[in-house]
């Protein structure tokens, strides 16, 4: 399989419109996730981790108690791919379900 290929700026200008609540931060794509409570946020972490795990493309991301904040880049091909866009695509409709 080819190694993911590095998307142009002008391709994220283009994908960010269908990813409501994405921007760009630090050359990543950067998420806060703001749930009703801690077992929420807990909840769609763990829903969303057996899921990332069967992609084998993980996310920087972090809880504090109500908030999951997440940032997607591909470090293989130094910075935002295909592969964490349709994660971060993933990630909302997970979020959307237990919202």
């Amino acid at each position: 399989m080819a190694a993911p290929q590095k998307l142009s700026e002008e391709d994220l200008e283009s994908l960010l419109p269908r990813l409501p609540g994405w921007k760009m931060r630090g050359g990543k794509l950067f998420r806060e996730y703001r749930f009703s409570d801690f077992a929420h946020a807990f909840g769609f972490m763990a829903t969303a981790a057996v899921l990332i795990e069967k992609r084998n493309h993980h996310p920087e991301w972090s809880n504090v108690y109500n908030r999951v904040t997440v940032e997607l880049t591909t470090h293989d091909a130094g910075g935002i791919t295909h592969r964490d866009v349709e994660l971060a695509e993933l990630l909302e409709k997970i979020a959307a379900k237990l919202a």
